[in-house]
């Protein structure tokens, strides 16, 4: 199994987004975890495109602890978003928000490659999100 400190460093992020109540998006950029505290700090950069309209700068944001086998994250504020345990193919906790449910799995299994997979259904939000990884 992985642990916190794998994931540490630079990594070229590629994502699209399937949304069906809006267009398709892609996300190009960098994601960066750096040791902050007792954790690492999440943090992406890049050029987002919601289907043919402009680029836009986008990021985001994020604290990773150990938690058990388990590596949770939470917002810059430390609430909880969600847990994940980083081996194989597999389901992370869920997220709601409101009315709308936020469920994850994360792919470690062509490590160090990996990636997520996010759904979010709702009344407000129905959208899949991939995101690919590999180290800078």
């Amino acid at each position: 199994m992985l642990t916190l400190a794998d994931f540490a460093g630079t990594w070229r992020l590629h994502r699209t987004i399937e949304d069906h109540l809006g267009p398709p998006g892609r996300f190009e950029g960098v994601a960066s975890l750096r040791p902050e505290g007792d954790g690492l700090r999440y943090r992406e950069d890049g050029v987002l495109r919601l289907g043919d309209g402009p680029a836009m700068a986008a990021h985001r944001d994020y604290l990773w602890h150990h938690a058990g086998d388990l590596i949770e994250v939470r917002f810059p504020d430390g609430r909880p978003f969600h847990a994940f345990r980083p081996e194989g193919c597999a389901p992370g906790t869920d997220h709601p928000c409101g009315l709308d449910l936020y469920r994850v799995t994360y792919d470690v299994t062509a490590w160090p490659a990996w990636g997520t997979e996010w759904v979010v259904t709702g009344p407000a939000k129905d959208y899949r999100m991939r995101s690919a990884y590999r180290r800078a």
